[in-house]
């Protein structure tokens, strides 16, 4: 259900403002944006706005961060595959509303749609589908659409251009009415009111197909391929790559998670248990996950990658089913737009570079949604690009860069079979591939002990884990159930704590706390030694170089490594000062792109000037 939180104007036709007059009061971006023959939609949806109330929407091509201190955004952008989005000011709410412009937003097609449904059954049957791939499946319910519907004003110009004269009835094609064209004889179409027996009479005639005007068209085959093909009203939410997460609490809105502007409402909604509970069946019956009331929990990826969490049903879930999507970005966030987002800075970047390319062991810590992962992974181009990497995840949400990189993830079935294969069994396995590199999603259970095992062995381990400060981190990693020897820790070295938090004249923004060193344990006194390299200093959003001439890893671990003496070792903090320049040039050259970047440290370490 779509809940818009205005009444919309009167269509064009029925005495509404004129399509022509609108379209030309545009700005030039948004008349080549809806010129588009799949973008009228658009224009009808401008038409229909009360702008006298709310304004007239900006449109952006694009939209970036920097539109972080709209307060109360009015404005149209691209979401990708002919829709857009409105982001459309509440003033009686702090969440704005999200509002994604479809091909069928005003228009009543549940009569048209279901008998099209009915004469698609006979189609596709007769053509015996069993291919499971949804390009494949996208281009065949193309085909058969375009057998069960006659596009009216498009006939028409075919029949005119051949001479002759269109003698197409028209319909009201919100009550689903069925026009039959029969090509051996020149006898008027027939309209058939009862299914069954069009049904019948399509085995029998040659054409039978619905009449429906080219925007008719256009919002049925966008409706069918949505809800037959992709994942239904959430398709929008999920093409909309500025979109983080996704989440329905049960009945009524659902919410998103925006990289701009932070937390929307949209106008999809879920007003009947039914219905929610429907939509939830079919939705992990796509991502091969059935869920039922005895297994009311789904953990899985979508189609394109996303995470996905269920809870189903109401005796678990008080307020009906509800769900939360992770969505999955196609290209990985770089490190270069992690400083652009504040996140990092130069210096502490060229300081995990020379970390990770020493064999430094590194987990990244903090709360839910800090952004752990999403760092994780823009350091991965920081890794010597030889390296074998080896990745284990619960859901596959890492992308390396690297060519040879093995991906494994865990396995959980619903019976008593005893095929589930753990995280625990897949980093034991591991250690018997030889990787330079292993990567765990998270580090959560019995699979830490074995993780500070490979490490004590001499494979660099890089993780996430939940825990808000270093000491947090330790008493985790040394408790039920993770249980890893206190001598063994300090084989962990670099520790990344990060936090989403409220910067001061720019909202919520996601900071690297500090960057920590583990030096040891101090067993007589049963106390870790660790010291913070970097801070974050709230007062002015920058971060303090804490550890400067201090460094630990940097005086005894990567100095020798680097043939630098002992009683040279402050020269290292001249390495650390060219590579934060190096960093600098490459991003003063628009070299952004998480891939790019990666090829760019291997041109340069080719020509040595890394070395």
């Amino acid at each position: 259900m779509e809940a818009l939180p205005f009444d919309p104007l009167p269509a064009p036709e029925n005495g509404g403002r004129s399509r022509e007059e609108m379209f030309s009061s545009l700005s030039l971006e948004m008349q080549e944006f809806i010129g588009r023959e799949e973008n009228l939609h658009i224009l009808d949806y401008i038409c229909r706005l009360p702008t006298e109330e709310i304004g007239f929407p900006e449109f952006y091509p694009r939209i970036s961060r920097s539109m972080k201190g709209i307060k109360r955004p009015n404005l149209i952008y691209p979401a990708g595959k002919g829709l857009a989005v409105h982001i459309y000011p509440d003033k009686e709410d702090i969440r704005n509303y999200y509002i994604p412009i479809e091909p069928c937003l005003f228009r009543n097609l549940e009569g048209t749609v279901e008998t099209v449904e009915k004469l698609l059954i006979d189609i596709i049957h007769d053509q015996d589908i069993t291919t499971k791939d949804p390009e494949e499946k996208k281009k065949l319910l193309e085909k058969a659409l375009e057998k069960t519907c006659e596009v009216e004003e498009n006939l028409k110009e075919t029949v005119m251009a051949l001479g002759g004269k269109h003698k197409g009835k028209k319909k009201d094609t919100g009550k689903g009415k069925i026009i039959l064209k029969n090509e051996n004889n020149n006898k008027k179409p027939g309209i058939f009111e009862n299914l069954k027996e069009a049904g019948k009479t399509f085995r029998t005639r040659k054409l039978q197909k619905v009449s429906v005007t080219p925007e008719e068209f256009n919002a049925i085959k966008y409706l069918m391929i949505r809800d037959k093909v992709r994942m239904g009203m959430l398709e929008p939410l999920l093409l909309d790559s500025n979109i983080e997460d996704i989440s329905c609490s049960g009945l009524g809105r659902i919410f998103v998670e925006h990289n701009v502007f932070s937390s929307l409402k949209t106008t999809i909604s879920f007003e009947e248990i039914e219905e929610l509970n429907s939509f939830i069946i079919q939705m992990s019956e796509k991502v091969g996950k059935p869920i039922t009331y005895r297994d009311p929990i789904v953990d899985t990826a979508l189609p394109d990658g996303s995470r996905i969490n269920i809870v189903f049903g109401e005796d678990v879930s008080r307020r009906g089913s509800n769900f939360t999507i992770r969505k999955f970005m196609r290209t990985p966030i770089s490190i270069f737009e992690l400083i652009e987002f504040g996140t990092i800075d130069y210096t502490m970047a060229a300081y995990m570079w020379m970390m990770l390319r020493a064999g430094m062991n590194c987990f990244f810590s903090g709360e839910t949604a800090s952004g752990k992962t999403t760092m994780m992974n823009a350091m991965t181009t920081f890794l010597p690009p030889d390296s074998k990497i080896v990745s284990i995840e619960d859901t596959p949400e890492l992308q390396v860069p690297h060519k040879n990189w093995t991906r494994e993830v865990t396995r959980t079935t619903r019976d008593d079979s005893g095929s589930d294969i753990s995280m625990f069994d897949l980093l034991k396995a591991s250690l018997r591939q030889r990787p330079n590199e292993i990567i765990i999603g998270e580090i959560r259970g019995v699979e830490g002990n074995i993780a500070f095992q490979a490490m004590q062995t001499g494979h660099p381990v890089m993780s996430t884990f939940h825990a808000a400060s270093v000491e947090k981190l330790i008493q985790r990693l040394t408790g039920d159930p993770i249980n890893v020897p206190k001598n063994y820790v300090d084989n962990l070295n670099v520790v990344l704590i990060l936090s989403t938090v409220n910067v001061p004249g720019k909202g919520l923004g996601r900071r690297v706390m500090s960057i920590n060193e583990i030096i040891g344990y101090d067993s007589a006194n049963q106390a870790f030694n660790f010291m913070d390299i970097f801070k974050w200093d709230p007062g002015t959003d920058t971060f303090k170089f804490t550890g400067k001439n201090n460094s630990y890893l940097l005086e005894h671990k990567i100095a020798p490594r680097l043939g630098i003496s002992e009683n040279q070792v402050r020269k290292i903090y001249s390495e650390l000062d060219k590579r934060e320049r190096i960093l600098r040039k490459i991003h003063q050259a628009n070299i952004i792109n998480f891939y790019e970047l990666f090829n760019t440290l291997i041109q340069l370490e080719e020509a040595g000037l890394t070395s």
